[in-house]
């Protein structure tokens, strides 16, 4: 906690604030609202410029003064008025006007910029209500009061363009904005604000700049911590600044999280890194609401089992099909079980008994085969049999003929030895291959020293081993009071 006198944003606010109370008990305002009511009448006889240039003068003199109550009454009773009278261009004159005067309160700036962001839906037309945001962009631009309003301007703005069918101007004005910089932004509409600019950017295919956005969200912004502060609206934030409540359209934090991992789905479905994609599935699994209802989890549990076993070779692949494999709800989708068992267990797999088991599955799985990618990834359905089937066979044979091996794998003799190049370049499998001869060795050839010293290991665990039992054999003579060598 800052002690009172220490030098900081909140400190700063909390004497404004005081200031403006004494000044508010010294000052009365009856006089004030009584000539804003009479200019508004006035206006609302059709004398509208008259009634603004008397608003004016009161804002002028209140902003001399200092007065910021008043002077937020004075610009928000001009916005009113011509409002009212539907003169839209003066409005936006008037809008530049106001923030361009001398000594002009940032307090008044901000009220008076709220107030005209509620015009924005209100406006007639679509060039009107574009007007208007750039009026009110160029009044926020550089002014870190008013950053939040300005962050949700360009977000508006780019909704438009976007219903134009603009994607790439769209992308490029919601990129304008960085929001993590905002510190009195709430959490949830910063992840929004930046889930947006991902999903312009895989739009438009820019994949490359969607991942240097995706990676400003960090899986542990979605965890929420009891009793942690500076997050929720009306907190102090890290800049000492009161946390702003999110707009009402901002998703909560546990749909924030789904969007999240279902955008980072689409970009890694464009490189075709089923590894991360099942990560992703495995996240969206593991969400409170996803997993309480059956319904939602078991399509995302068949995706994650089928990501996984698309997914390539590795350490990584090994601990989340076993991890996989070991989740007790797969026992309500049997087949799955079975699918990810045959992978684990190490025996020859043939594709065509494969193929035809679970081709009914395939068809159903729209997500995964049917899409852009569907057909490349049923090769690797197959590759991926034949890259399991490969390393099953390395383990049970240390020399193999191409032939015995082309058979095992339901491949030719060519593909089968390409296949196996395939997978000793990827550094997956070692093997060495005998062309002339038509055989492939697994087996690896040991260095010199390494077989001595295996040799060595072994001939001292047998020396043991006989030990041991000349001992007990010594014991059971002296219990059993028998010679040894006796006949």
């Amino acid at each position: 906690m800052a002690e009172v006198g220490e030098f900081t944003v909140a400190n700063i606010a909390m004497d404004e604030d005081k200031k403006e109370e004494q000044k508010k008990a010294d000052v009365d305002r009856s006089k004030l609202e009584a000539d804003i009511k009479a200019q508004t009448e006035l206006a609302s006889k059709g004398k509208h410029h008259e009634a603004v240039e008397t608003l004016l003068t009161l804002e002028k003199q209140s902003r001399l003064s200092e007065d910021i109550t008043s002077t937020k009454m004075c610009c928000k009773a001009i916005l009113q008025v011509l409002y009212d009278a539907g003169d839209w261009q003066q409005l936006n004159e008037h809008i530049l006007l106001l923030a361009k005067r001398r000594s002009q309160l940032k307090q008044a700036v901000q009220a008076f910029v709220c107030q005209a962001m509620d015009y924005v839906e209100k406006t007639p037309n679509k060039e009107i209500k574009v007007e208007l945001i750039k009026t009110l962009q160029s009044v926020t631009e550089g002014k870190i009061y008013v950053e939040i309003e300005r962050a949700r301007l360009t977000r508006k703005l780019a909704q438009l363009k976007e219903e134009e069918g603009n994607i790439a101007e769209a992308a490029d004005v919601l990129q304008e904005v960085a929001v993590e910089t905002f510190g009195a932004m709430a959490k949830t509409e910063k992840i929004a604000f930046i889930l947006e600019q991902v999903r312009l950017c895989l739009d438009r295919k820019d994949y490359v700049r969607a991942q240097i956005l995706a990676k400003k969200v960090s899986a542990r912004a979605f965890k929420v911590v009891p009793g942690k502060q500076g997050e929720t609206a009306g907190d102090i934030g890290i800049e000492g600044t009161a946390i702003e409540a999110p707009t009402e359209d901002t998703p909560s934090l546990e749909n924030l999280k789904l969007k999240y991992y279902q955008l980072l789905i689409r970009y890694h479905s464009h490189n075709n890194s089923y590894i991360d994609i099942c990560r992703c599935y495995k996240a969206i699994y593991e969400t409170d609401s996803i997993a309480e209802d059956p319904e939602q989890w078991k399509p995302v549990l068949q995706k994650i089992c089928w990501f996984v076993v698309l997914a390539a070779t590795s350490s990584d692949q090994v601990t989340l099909l076993n991890t996989t494999a070991a989740d007790k709800k797969l026992e309500a989708l049997p087949a799955y079980k079975e699918l990810l068992q045959t992978f684990i267990t190490q025996e020859v797999v043939y594709w065509g008994v494969l193929e035809q088991k679970y081709a009914s599955e395939v068809s159903q799985q729209q997500d995964v085969f049917s899409n852009e990618q569907g057909s490349q990834r049923q090769k690797d359905f197959r590759l991926r049999v034949i890259e399991h089937n490969s390393l099953v066979i390395s383990k049970y044979y240390s020399r193999i003929t191409t032939q015995r091996l082309a058979t095992l794998l339901c491949l030719t003799e060519k593909e089968a030895e390409k296949h196996v190049s395939d997978m000793v370049v990827a550094a997956a499998l070692h093997a060495k291959i005998d062309r002339p001869a038509g055989v492939v060795r697994f087996a690896k050839r040991q260095d010199p020293d390494e077989l001595l010293n295996k040799w060595s290991s072994n001939l001292a665990k047998l020396l043991e081993v006989v030990e041991r039992s000349c001992q007990q054999i010594q014991k059971e003579s002296m219990v059993h009071k028998v010679p040894i060598g006796a006949s």
